[in-house]
């Protein structure tokens, strides 16, 4: 534990404080006990400490099928595993039974004897079937793709909002792969019997499965009212920034390609930046200004993947609004990332199931300038149209991003020329902070104002000025 003075608190930026907190614990290999077989247990928590990652190549060259295994890899370290073996196996589709196929999956038992593995991660969503009977080959815990995202997400979540979303994701997950082992199929007592009421109370009842089921579902209901009252707040923030006509910009991408560090770079926002997936689920909207001084707010929203769990966008809809809700989109993608196509595709993906987000302005803003290789620069830019490259590290490109940000906000199309009366000097300020001041005339009556602003704050003026033309 560490005791922070007040002196040491100005040592951390960017996250330093979150990030030293986030890295405090760390699983301790071998300190866990091990079960000879995994159904003596109904549910057990994800361990993911020694794991064996395995993919199925059904599309694609094989380049695209080891990026993919690779991306897994990064998430399991992500979530505090060891990685000891990745495979792939080439199939038209995956086995409807065990993923792999029976054959493969009696090689991938070998091959986790052979490496001490207490873990399997498979690269895609498997049904409770395919978990289930795969489980019982290979004789360790087997979990997916979304099941190991979701227990990332559930790390990293530190708000009250995030973190309900993210169980109402896991319980959407969970309800469908429930199961039980002997006496969790038995009946429950129905009715009054427990209670000694004879004849006519003893109902059939119903299994431990189905009880759990039912809480389950119960809670999930309760989640959803309670991220519906959570979201109120946000919702109330972003209509009282749209109502003073508050030009908003999103940050959305790829996880990890930058976005938490672009908003540091323009804004001085301080929020945790570190180089692991999903470090950021709690949005985070801060201000910030053109160069021609002109104030506009930018939001950080939680970073994406592909195959993204429908749980989790379904989950974090609410806070997904904040880029359907925003003026422009700066698309942040990795330029160093051996696929950096892929990475826009998959975020595009995931807003065309954003209602409203494909209609928003989008500049793909290519991260990672000082690391990333030329050519495959100048391959991105070729192919989008509308692209500034930038390094948030360095600051490159950052004045070019920022010009382009300022020509690319809604225009202030609305030119005034009044006689704002002293006592509202909260409309002259509001002018310097959303509109464009051309000149300022301090009179006896008040203020001369002749100005560019959006037409709502236009006709606040109008009904409190007086035209310039007709004042004696």
């Amino acid at each position: 534990m560490h005791d922070y003075s007040a002196l040491d608190l100005d040592e951390f930026e960017n996250g330093d404080m979150d990030l030293e907190e986030r890295q405090a614990l760390r699983r301790v290999a071998g300190l866990s006990t091990e079960l000879q077989d995994v159904s003596e247990v109904e549910y057990r928590q994800l361990r993911l400490e020694r794991v064996v990652l395995v993919g199925v190549w059904t599309s694609g060259t094989v380049e695209d099928a080891e990026n993919s295994l690779l991306e897994l890899k990064l998430l399991a370290e992500t979530a505090g595993s060891e990685v000891l073996e990745g495979l792939i196996q080439r199939r038209q589709k995956p086995d409807p039974a065990t993923y792999i196929g029976s054959g493969k999956a009696l090689e991938l038992r070998d091959v986790v004897e052979s490496t001490g593995a207490d873990t399997v991660i498979c690269d895609g969503e498997l049904t409770p079937g395919q978990l289930r009977q795969l489980e019982d080959t290979v004789k360790v815990k087997v979990i997916d793709r979304t099941a190991l995202i979701l227990d990332i997400f559930a790390q990293h979540a530190k708000s009250r909002e995030g973190k309900a979303q993210v169980e109402l994701a896991q319980l959407q997950y969970l309800l469908p792969r429930l199961r039980g082992w002997g006496g969790n199929l038995s009946r429950q007592v129905g009715g009054r019997a427990a209670g000694g009421v004879g004849i006519g109370g003893r109902g059939p009842g119903e299994t431990k499965i189905e009880l759990d089921r039912r809480r389950i579902r119960e809670r999930m209901a309760k989640l959803r009212r309670q991220i519906s009252g959570m979201s109120t707040s946000r919702d109330t923030m972003r209509h009282r920034r749209q109502r003073r006509e508050v030009p908003a910009v999103a940050i959305a991408g790829y996880t990890n390609a930058g976005k938490s560090s672009l908003l540091n770079r323009v804004t001085g926002a301080g929020v945790l930046v570190e180089d692991a997936l999903f470090a950021t689920l709690d949005p985070t909207v801060r201000r910030a200004r053109t160069p021609e001084g002109r104030l506009f707010t930018i939001a950080d929203t939680v970073g994406f993947v592909r195959h993204l769990p429908h749980q989790l966008v379904e989950a974090f809809r609410s806070t997904l609004e904040e880029v359907a809700d925003a003026d422009l989109i700066l698309h942040v993608v990795d330029g160093s990332h051996p696929d950096p196509e892929g990475q826009l595709a998959a975020v595009r993906e995931v807003l065309a199931d954003i209602d409203g987000a494909s209609d928003v302005r989008e500049i793909v803003v290519i991260n990672k300038a000082d690391a990333a290789d030329q050519d495959v620069i100048d391959r991105i830019m070729r192919r989008e149209r509308d692209s500034v490259v930038v390094s948030a590290r360095t600051g490159r490109g950052i004045p070019e991003l920022m010009a382009l940000i300022e020509r690319e906000l809604p225009r202030l199309d609305h030119e005034v020329h009044l006689l704002v009366p002293y006592d509202r000097g909260d409309l002259i300020s509001r002018v310097h902070q959303e509109g464009e001041v051309l000149s300022v005339e301090h009179v006896e009556d008040g203020t001369i104002l002749h100005a560019r602003v959006l037409p709502g704050l236009q006709q606040e003026l109008d009904r409190v000025g007086k035209p310039v033309e007709r004042v004696s």
